[in-house]
């Protein structure tokens, strides 16, 4: 699953990405220009998502969009 996290500060990526690594190791991130959307492709859940964003220190309510499939299943997965 794909999605966007619209931070209001610059977040700390690797802290992110290690408490989604811990449940998915294959998570991708990366950011827009700004630094402040960040685009998670993971196969966790989103409620497990938002539980790994508490825990790397995201405070608020961070604005978590999920974003529909690009997928063309052209590898197999």
């Amino acid at each position: 699953m794909q999605f966007i996290l619209h931070a209001g500060a610059a977040p700390d990526l690797a802290a992110i990405e290690q408490a989604i690594a811990d449940l998915d190791p294959a998570v991708v991130l990366d950011t827009d220009s700004s630094g402040r959307a960040i685009r998670i492709s993971t196969a966790v859940t989103e409620a497990e998502l938002l539980d790994c964003l508490q825990r790397a220190g995201v405070g608020g309510a961070p604005l978590l969009t999920r974003v529909p499939s690009e997928c063309c299943g052209g590898c197999g997965g």
